[in-house]
């Protein structure tokens, strides 16, 4: 790391421990993450980091995210997601917004004034963006937007949601798609129910509702119909950041094991001296090392510009069902303590398991792989 991104990394342990991790297991109870600390986090330059300087950002690159991410999986939450907010959303503003429409929405999002969700996924079409029923009517300087999104990230808390909606005037399942900005209070946007889930326990995941919701048309992002190509072309980052966010959890996950095999004593000698123990413990150290080394250099690729496609569906699919091995193993390494809530790694077994979904599913991302090898 260059000495610039050790400073911020520190400066960044320093704020997670006094902000964020102190708080994790009440954010957990409450289902939300105040949205106070976001305004935080923005405040002390840790939300959107690539954002150029002339909109607030400190113009840095992706290994600043890898940053946040690495540290972040250290803070037994997962409510205040910055890589869904840094490196997911925001980038489509960057990349296909108007001079005015980053003027008006950058600043916010780097300060932290601003949260933002992106709303994709349907009750009727998960992974099948083709299959896609909210539609977007135009009338005069408006469009009218209709229609259902689920399992939506940072659903009550955003400010600001991208929606991806099917043009009612072109018929082409993939294009005639476009990609809408639509801001907290408008009318005809409405919020369902905080999902009770499996994991992300303080991740405030929503159903989002559009009633003949009317936005001006200048909130399009980019062309029309072209929004099923700017999905597919943010979609390596997201990837990208799935694969980043599993190492560190599994590493975690594995320090806390072994952790607990070493003050842990079973007939009179602490576990960690039985060798099937011992085995476990390297076979998953070496996935895990593997891992690491794997996202590292194509963290490295994506910073330059390179296409890692294919690479990058591989670390996705690889990475996070490695995770779900090692959690597994884990658990079976603390033996019943793992049956109690207080056990450490509990919530991070149950956090990773949705990684495998996230972005695309995992049988997607073979798919894709096995696409551009030209199987």
């Amino acid at each position: 790391m260059t000495e610039p991104q050790v400073e911020f990394q520190n400066r960044l342990h320093g704020f997670l421990a006094k902000e964020v991790t102190p708080f994790a297991d009440q954010w957990e109870e409450q289902g939300i993450v105040p949205k106070d600390v976001w305004r935080k986090m923005g405040e002390n330059g840790f939300l959107c980091m690539g954002v150029a300087p002339e909109y607030g950002g400190l113009g840095g690159d992706f290994r600043y995210s890898v940053i946040v991410a690495n540290a972040m999986a250290r803070t037994h939450q997962t409510g205040l997601c910055a890589m869904l907010h840094t490196d997911v959303v925001v980038p489509y503003i960057e990349t296909f917004g108007s001079d005015a429409q980053k003027k008006k929405y950058l600043p916010g999002c780097v300060s932290g004034e601003i949260i933002t969700a992106i709303a994709m996924t349907e009750p009727d079409a998960g992974s099948d963006l083709a299959s896609m029923t909210t539609t977007a009517t135009e009338d005069g300087d408006h469009v009218v937007i209709s229609g259902a999104k689920t399992f939506i990230s940072n659903g009550i808390n955003a400010d600001l949601v991208i929606v991806a909606a099917r043009e009612a005037d072109m018929d082409n399942a993939h294009q005639g798609i476009s990609l809408y900005i639509v801001e907290d209070g408008t009318p005809g946007f409405n919020r369902g129910r905080k999902l009770q889930k499996m994991g992300f326990h303080s991740q405030d995941t929503a159903e989002l509702f559009f009633s003949n919701c009317r936005i001006p048309k200048a909130n399009r992002l980019g062309e029309k119909g072209l929004g099923f190509l700017m999905l597919m072309g943010k979609l390596q980052q997201e990837r990208l950041a799935t694969a980043i966010a599993a190492v560190p959890a599994a590493e975690v996950i594995l320090e806390l094991t072994t952790a607990h095999c070493r003050k842990t004593r079973v007939s009179g000698k602490p576990l960690i001296k039985n060798q099937s123990v011992q085995f476990a413990l390297v076979e998953m150290t070496t996935e895990v090392k593997l891992g690491r080394t794997f996202v590292d250099k194509l963290v490295m690729d994506h910073v330059e510009g390179l296409e890692i496609i294919i690479e990058t569906s591989m670390a996705k699919y690889w990475t996070t069902e490695m995770v779900r091995r090692v959690a597994d193993r884990c658990m079976d390494l603390f033996g019943a303590d793992a049956m109690a809530e207080t056990c450490p790694i509990v919530r991070g077994w149950r956090d990773i398991r949705v990684l495998s979904i996230f972005a695309g599913t995992n049988e997607i991302m073979k798919s894709i792989a096995a696409k551009f090898m030209g199987f």
